[in-house]
């Protein structure tokens, strides 16, 4: 992946989509099918010939793109439940990268779950989002922490938001895996700021 300042904006609105769908279930039990279908897609392109590709272009990240704006704009916007979400995901992702063994038992779960989509009614049937859905608990929850999520207890005790918000996980995963290989880092986040900020201006620009 090359290693620009805009894929960076790219995968990171694609870990703010996620991590806000996870809110959304969490929180009203319901969220945007479109934007679901995005954020679990992308967790199944795992050799994409680019990040855009990965969320089969930039128009289905508007959610995540205005998302990652608001989280940019200044202290008295950010939504501190939604970056505290996104920096566990982060930092189990540099986790992950450091255990092959892991890497390895992951893409298997994948893959079974590319297999199911192929014949599911959508990427987001309940079949397809169980599998992902076990693919987190057994590999990333175990690198620990554990990511508790906060919201209403008649939803999360629901067994299948329980899947979508497992499954959307894994999502932001993929998008803290992109956002690594593009050159993303802590530091960097933190010195490229105001050019990340242009770059999610620019992109939802041209999505609008």
């Amino acid at each position: 992946m090359l290693r620009t300042t805009r894929n960076q904006a790219i995968a990171l609105a694609g870990l703010a989509q996620a991590v806000h769908l996870v809110q959304q279930i969490a929180k009203r039990g319901q969220t945007d099918r479109e934007a679901m279908e995005i954020s679990i897609a992308s967790t199944l392109k795992i050799d994409a010939d680019t990040v855009e590709d990965v969320y089969g272009g930039i128009t289905g990240l508007r959610d995540g793109l205005l998302k990652l704006k608001q989280q940019m704009g200044g202290r008295e916007h950010i939504d501190p439940e939604h970056a505290r979400y996104s920096a566990l995901l982060v930092f189990l992702e540099n986790k992950l990268e450091k255990r092959p063994d892991v890497q390895k038992q992951l893409r298997a779960g994948l893959e079974k779950a590319a297999v199911q989509a192929e014949t599911a009614p959508s990427i987001t049937d309940e079949s397809v989002l169980e599998i992902l859905a076990d693919t987190y608990h057994q590999n990333i929850s175990p690198l620990g922490p554990r990511i508790i999520i906060s919201g209403e207890r008649m939803f999360l005790t629901d067994p299948d938001n329980a899947h979508k918000i497992r499954a959307l996980l894994l999502a932001g995963i993929r998008s803290a895996v992109l956002w690594r290989q593009c050159g993303g880092a802590r530091w960097k986040f933190l010195l490229n700021r105001r050019r990340l900020q242009q770059e999610t201006q620019a992109l939802i620009d041209q999505i609008d």
